[in-house]
């Protein structure tokens, strides 16, 4: 009996060894290895063993659900055939070489929690499709050369908790939808060119534990709301234009002590008034 037992056993799980994703699925992981250069990756596939073993892919009830390639040498472009991988819940293609842009349709991927493409060579937009990934919670595209401006509807992510779009080339103004997000705790948008100003809104941003808007080209009033976010441990809104009045405990809370850009391009520092707790600008 014990022998029949094991034979059942061993049979079992051979045939779950065997047990394979579907052939679009697997097209699409087979599309992503010759789009991406995969015959020079650090850590290669064998596209004749089963897709269970190979680097970076993780599979569930023979779906992929998390594919995670970072710095593996990744050159060439993300494919349309991505799409097909319904189940994907997780990729992580940093710091790799990939060019081209975004694909338009990502916010096909619904069951997509973590997308992390930073520290490539990707252009264009960010799709407005994205904002259709309502499982979403990181989203990481720093370091790239994305342009244009942030989607509008972004606000639609409601359990965002990282957004994290640094070194980039975004344009115009932060979205009022995104001061909707009460979930999100890390917001990096520096070092791109925004403009325009910081919503007093922000103070809904009830989790945001560490804000990073700096070298950007906002302008306006700095929003006291600013010290109602009680979990808020790191800000640096420096070298922006912003102007107008603050509290020690902002200058304090800020990285550079809000030095800002003036309009003749000088570095100023706002300095605290200490007997109306607000702050005026010193030009020397």
């Amino acid at each position: 009996m014990r022998n029949i037992t094991t034979l059942f056993l061993t049979l079992l799980f051979s045939f779950q060894m065997l047990a394979d994703v579907s052939q679009s699925e697997k097209e699409a992981l087979v599309k992503l290895y010759q789009s991406t250069n995969g015959g020079q990756w650090k850590v290669k596939w064998d596209l004749e063993s089963p897709i269970s073993t190979w680097h970076g892919v993780k599979l569930q009830d023979n779906k992929v659900i998390s594919l995670n390639l970072d710095n593996n040498n990744l050159v060439g472009e993300i494919p349309e055939e991505i799409l097909n991988l319904v189940s994907l819940q997780k990729l992580d293609l940093h710091k790799n070489k990939i060019s081209g842009t975004i694909p338009s349709a990502i916010g096909k991927l619904k069951e997509m929690k973590e997308l992390n493409l930073s520290f490539n060579k990707l252009s264009g937009t960010i799709p407005a499709s994205i904002c259709e990934m309502s499982n979403l919670k990181n989203l990481e595209l720093y370091m790239n050369a994305i342009s244009g401006e942030l989607p509008m509807q972004i606000g639609a992510l409601k359990q965002l908790e990282i957004l994290s779009l640094f070194n980039n080339e975004i344009v115009g103004e932060i979205p009022n939808s995104l001061y909707d997000i009460k979930t999100i705790k890390t917001l990096l948008l520096n070092s791109n060119k925004l403009v325009g100003e910081l919503s007093s809104e922000i103070e809904n941003m009830t989790s945001l534990e560490n804000l990073s808007l700096f070298d950007n080209k906002m302008n306006g009033q700095v929003p006291l709301e600013l010290e109602k976010l009680d979990k808020l441990k790191e800000m640096n809104i420096s070298y922006n234009m912003f102007d107008g009045f603050i509290t020690r405990d902002l200058a304090v809370l800020d990285t550079l002590n809000m030095t800002m850009i003036n309009n003749k391009g000088v570095a100023v520092l706002l300095e605290v008034n200490t007997i109306k707790n607000t702050a005026i600008a010193s030009e020397d």
